[in-house]
């Protein structure tokens, strides 16, 4: 049985992570800033009060996990503000990047004295951050918090390496939650989440680093 620590973890891909980890035997603390009734529902550990944008919320975060070793970070907190070209609102731009950016980043570093040889940290993004995949423009705010995400990952798949820790950087796909409108085109949670776990559980220190789509594609930078 393996620990993981979600991020995000109160609705949508964040909350289908818990349920599908804790279906299968795994330790799962989920981590929101407010739990829906759900997310209480199903039983795991709660961390709730947490903002990752916030470096005073974080250390509290980390003081709460006292000794607990974490397995495998999951950094799926995260926003979409629609930003076009047209109407540039750049503290929408500036919020994206705390939290998507940022916040992933914060969470990581704080958190890296749980993350022992052989744990896994994971940080999801978004193809709408691969530059050779930009085929429509606009959505600034998004695009840009995640490209930023994604650099960070690299980065750190790096850096994490000598201490056994291995980083994979994750596309969903177009998912049917709250954040899309819950899109008639879209794929459900259910479906992505196995498709995500299925990339963390082949993530090794050889392949550190990889920007994966959730059904297994190796996407563009």
């Amino acid at each position: 049985m393996a620990t993981y620590l979600v991020t995000g973890a109160n609705r949508g891909i964040g909350y289908e992570y818990c349920r599908q980890l804790q279906q299968r035997g795994d330790s799962v603390i989920a981590v929101c800033r407010t739990a829906t009734d759900e997310l209480k529902a199903l039983g795991v550990r709660l961390e709730e009060g947490i903002d990752i944008t916030s470096d005073a919320s974080v250390a509290d975060l980390h003081k709460r996990l006292g000794e607990t070793e974490i397995d495998v970070l999951i950094n799926n907190a995260g926003i979409i503000k629609r930003v076009t070209l047209e109407h540039l609102d750049f503290d929408s731009i500036r919020e994206q990047f705390e939290v998507n950016a940022l916040g992933a980043l914060r969470i990581t570093q704080v958190l890296l004295p749980h993350l022992k040889s052989g744990a896994k940290a994971v940080m999801m993004t978004s193809r709408m951050g691969s530059i050779a995949d930009n085929t429509s423009g606009s959505s600034y705010g998004y695009r840009m918090s995640k490209v930023a995400l994604s650099m960070a990952s690299k980065s750190l798949s790096h850096d994490l390496k000598p201490l056994g820790i291995a980083v994979v950087i994750l596309h969903p796909g177009l998912v049917q939650t709250r954040m899309t409108n819950f899109t008639a085109n879209g794929i459900t949670p259910e479906v992505s989440v196995q498709g995500l776990l299925a990339r963390i559980d082949e993530l090794t220190l050889e392949n550190t680093g990889t920007f994966w789509h959730s059904n297994g594609e190796v996407l563009p930078w």
